[in-house]
């Protein structure tokens, strides 16, 4: 899952005329390891041209002087591609240029391979290899996993193994420098590689002869069922049991997000909050003035207040991930799934779109049947993303008290759980919903994935993960949000006011906190915001928040930086009690307070299905292939969201 991000173009332009090594290997076969060691962090994430399956390229020095390009393929167990991702591979290896779907893909054919080869599953890696072979480029087997096949008693001759494949053969242990840099030395000489003086066999009966005298010939010994394991996955994928553990381990999860991220959280507050003065002691040039105290400090400084709670997921999810836990987890999932007509891959989509609902829409090519991919793209958007999390951050913080208890676990902690559930329930439900009613086929195949062994997370990779996942929200913090800022401000100050003009309205030209209220409540935003105002009244949202759900579609974090604006022009002193503070301006319902329980369960809802990412509208039309789906998409998300934020404002005003 850590590896599912969407990149901008994928241009490799910087790197013509470097060697190519494409690394190729099955799922769990240490492929991302690999890739890490070899580049570092310095890897590049982009797309395929005219696909959206992700594509990794970095590069590494392999000698004093020579530089050349690494790039993780996607895995696969075969060359018989039956997903659209192990199509990839397949197309990326033909040699023939000829081929009118190796010109879909527009990238020019590696210079060698890596090949990795499983030590404790080695029957079964072989016949990846005696495949790769029909291709006729240089081939380097890497093995991995020879310590695991050590401790469980299995042996392997390496050189044995070498004279048998005809080609290289590097041992590679993660976390080991010693043979990533043996690795290192045999890709500079790759020009000599040797290679088999008789390729591997096509036929599958001749292939299987082929395996079984390889590994006669290189003293495989089978390893032993590794006890340790077992004995774990006996609870832990136990139907009852090991779905129970799965529960307790989400609930924990997110009382955890709360609990420890709160203390960092009011660090970056303090930080902003000093930063703001700082900015009203020394900049005295009005205009310059409001621009980085609301827009900068109050607009993007209130969705990077939330950075440590998203550090905090992409730690935790890294770690469920690295202890080979959340494998465990779409084994017991695919129960579930199978009642709604889906597989356990469609899990692993949906499990991707906790981080971006983005790289989750891009894990459905991993689906065989094209109408599970489509139905499981239609409820992917539904799983709470990262970007919704600073909105239900704010929300929940001003509906329950930081000390609220639920029991004896924290209130918000509670809440933030069931709105997790509730989206994942939801994204179930609706790609049930459009399994049954897509005409779409496609082949019905057993799902299949293997379990990796639990192990320690390696703190290398985590780090990796965690940092490609928190430098992706800075980029967009500084990007997209940013933008969406400014151009926020911009509408929030302009037209311009005189002071004629206030003082004839009863403001009070000599304060600043009143001219700018008075600015923002008849600004070009105002404007737009009330005028969508007999759509969103029903809910008890009034211009401020409906010009902020507007601007979510930039990035559902810009409905924080709007608010934060608004509570900087109206209290610069003390923004987030500005928002608690808010009341209804005009109307039947003018004096009571904007974020009422009401509003705030409205509000969460609405956010819960809304579609307001047009990021996400873009990759799923790509992966459609027209706007019909993307269009279906927004229109059943906005009335879904719609109708279920009245019902939910309607029932908490009865209870409240």
């Amino acid at each position: 899952m850590g590896h599912a991000h969407h990149g901008g173009g994928g241009s490799t332009t910087a790197n013509i005329g470097l060697k190519r090594f494409a690394v190729v290997g099955s799922p769990n076969s240490g492929k991302t390891t690999l890739f890490n060691a070899l580049t570092g962090l310095h890897a590049k994430t982009g797309n395929y041209p005219g696909v959206t399956v992700a594509r990794f390229e970095g590069r590494t020095r392999v000698d004093d002087r020579d530089t050349v390009v690494v790039e993780d393929l996607p895995g696969a167990y075969s060359l018989d591609p039956i997903s659209p991702d192990e199509q990839i591979v397949v197309d990326v290896l033909d040699t023939d240029q000829h081929r009118a779907n190796h010109r879909s893909v527009g990238l020019g054919v590696p210079d060698a391979l890596l090949v990795l080869l499983n030590a404790t599953t080695l029957r079964r890696s072989l016949g990846l290899i005696a495949q790769v072979h029909q291709t006729g480029l240089p081939i380097c087997v890497v093995l991995t996993f020879t310590d695991d096949l050590a401790r469980r008693r299995g042996r392997l001759d390496i050189a044995a193994l070498t004279r048998a494949l005809g080609v290289p053969v590097v041992p590679v242990v993660a976390g080991h420098r010693d043979g990533v840099a043996d690795l290192r030395q045999v890709m500079a000489e790759s020009d000599s590689w040797s290679t088999p003086v008789v390729a591997p066999p096509t036929d599958p009966a001749e292939v299987t002869a082929w395996i079984e005298s390889v590994l006669a010939s290189c003293d495989y010994q089978v390893p032993e069922v590794d006890h340790r394991t077992r004995r774990i996955d006996a609870v832990m994928l136990h139907p009852v049991i090991g779905t129970a553990i799965f529960a307790v381990t989400m609930f924990l999860f997110f009382q955890t997000i709360f609990t420890v991220a709160a203390p960092l959280q009011g660090y970056v507050e303090a930080g902003f909050g000093w930063l703001g003065d700082l900015v009203a002691a020394r900049v005295h040039i009005p205009w310059l003035s409001g621009f980085l105290s609301q827009a900068v400090i109050g607009g993007v400084g209130s969705v990077l207040v939330f950075l440590p709670q998203i550090v905090l997921l992409f730690v935790l999810i890294a770690l469920l991930e690295g202890t080979g836990y959340l494998a465990r987890a779409a084994f017991l999932m695919d129960r579930v799934m199978a009642r709604a007509g889906l597989e356990g891959r469609a899990f692993v989509a949906l499990l991707s779109s906790v981080a971006c609902a983005i790289p989750g829409i891009m894990a459905t090519r991993s689906l065989p049947s094209a109408k599970d991919r489509l139905a499981t793209m239609m409820g992917a958007p539904l799983m709470t993303c990262s970007a919704r999390l600073p909105v239900y951050i704010l929300l929940v913080s001003i509906l329950l008290p930081a000390g609220s208890r639920i029991g004896p676990f924290s209130g918000r902690g509670v809440v933030m759980f069931a709105l997790y559930l509730m989206g994942a329930v939801s994204a179930m439900l609706v790609a049930a919903v459009f399994k049954k009613l897509s005409s779409r086929g496609g082949p019905v195949l057993p799902f299949y994935m293997e379990m990796p062994p639990y192990q320690v997370p390696r703190l290398k990779n985590v780090a990796a993960e965690v940092w490609t996942a928190v430098s992706a929200f800075l980029r967009k913090v500084t990007s997209i949000i940013m933008t969406a800022t400014v151009v926020l401000w911009v509408l929030l100050n302009l037209p311009l006011r005189g002071d004629a003009e206030m003082t004839a309205a009863g403001v009070d030209t000599g304060s600043e906190t009143a001219v700018a209220a008075y600015v923002i409540d008849h600004s070009y935003a105002a404007s737009v915001g009330k005028a969508v105002e007999p759509v969103f009244a029903p809910l008890g949202f009034d211009w401020r928040i409906n010009i902020g759900i507007l601007s979510s579609l930039a990035a559902r974090e810009v409905f924080v930086a709007t608010l934060g604006q608004v509570a900087a022009a109206e209290n610069p002193e003390e923004p987030a009690a500005a928002l608690t503070e808010m009341r209804v301006q005009d109307g039947p319902q003018a004096g009571r307070l904007l974020f009422d329980a009401p509003t705030i369960a409205a509000l969460l809802v609405f956010f819960m299905y809304a579609l307001q990412c047009m990021s996400t509208v873009g990759v799923m039309r790509r992966e459609s292939g027209s706007w019909k789906w993307p269009a279906i998409a927004f229109g059943y998300m906005f009335v879904l969201a719609w109708v279920l934020a009245l019902a939910a404002r309607t029932v908490v005003a009865a209870l409240w």
